[in-house]
């Protein structure tokens, strides 16, 4: 039997799936987010990279933070590293900031056509001045031996200590506020509202009013989480145990505090990644059943290389 388009719209609105039909958004430049890493704290784990996010729109990449090895997982993800346009670090913990000038640095090396500039608070500048150093010979000899642009025309730094907006290229706008993560006090959740979607990222942080405003009405919010019944049991024979736990509930979410900015937010998706702890100890199932009780929205427990529209 023939259906016509307005006749299959009025059944899905007879039935109440018409409102939960994906919106469809004006044509312009398609985006996806792809999650490179979700490991929270520096320590290596064995099934998650630390946590890293490539937001695509068309053929531009926006890379939020760089631990170690976010170059590999671009690669494992199909992304040619020389498609980063915008690299943006949340704060300076090496979870978030170790593999920024190797980004820089790989891109370079991987006949790029555009500059990539690395954004993020102080020292961002000497940090990148720091790696333009260690890296000079290598740069050099490549310059000369193989041909290569010169680097400093091709990797810009930008460094920031203020709430609001960043950028605006005519495609993207990103904006930021401070979150709270203490001691340190330069570090920011980012938002990104492209001509579809909008992403926030919460970085490193304790529930914050600010991040709670920033997300506000959202498509997408990558929040970290903590989940303090398995982190008391990993942390039981440091010698700095109890040091180590008042540092982590000052600075990190617990689920009820996740639930509660994506609630207050009223955010589309509420995306847990930055897991603390990140091993493979706490499955998917208790992630998810911790956050569900103050979330009535749609929760996504992310894995690396998980792809998000």
């Amino acid at each position: 039997m023939r259906v016509d388009r307005r006749g299959f719209l009025a059944t899905l609105a007879a039935s109440g799936l018409l409102a939960a039909a994906p919106r469809v958004v004006a044509s312009g430049p398609e985006s996806r987010l792809v999650v490179l890493g979700t490991a929270g704290g520096p320590t290596p784990k064995p099934n998650r990279f630390p946590a890293a996010y490539a937001l695509v729109v068309d053929e531009d990449v926006y890379l939020v933070d760089a631990g170690n090895g976010v170059a590999q997982q671009l690669a494992r993800a199909g992304i040619g590293i020389n498609r980063v346009r915008h690299v943006f670090i949340s704060h300076h913990h090496s979870d978030h900031d170790a593999d920024a000038g190797a980004v820089a640095l790989l891109a370079w090396a991987t006949n790029p056509t555009s500059p990539v500039t690395i954004w993020g608070p102080p020292p961002m500048r000497a940090q990148m001045a720091a790696y333009r150093e260690y890296a000079r010979f290598d740069i050099d000899t490549r310059t000369a031996d193989e041909g290569r642009p010169d680097f400093d025309a091709m990797t810009r730094v930008v460094e920031f200590n203020q709430e609001g907006l960043l950028l605006d290229d005519g495609t993207i706008k990103v904006r930021c506020v401070r979150n709270l993560h203490p001691p340190i006090r330069e570090s920011y959740a980012l938002r990104f509202d492209t001509p579809g979607r909008s992403y926030v990222f919460s970085g490193d942080t304790t529930y914050s009013p600010a991040v709670v405003a920033l997300a506000k009405g959202a498509d997408v919010l990558v929040h970290e989480v903590m989940y303090l019944p398995a982190l008391d049991a990993l942390i039981a024979s440091e010698p700095n145990a109890s040091t180590l736990r008042e540092h982590l509930l000052a600075s990190h979410s617990t689920p009820e505090q996740v639930g509660r900015v994506a609630t207050e937010a009223g955010v589309g998706t509420l995306v847990l990644s930055h897991f603390v702890p990140g091993g493979p100890m706490v499955a998917d199932e208790t992630w998810l059943a911790a956050v569900r009780p103050h979330f009535g929205g749609r929760i996504v427990v992310a894995h690396d290389l998980m792809t998000l529209p």
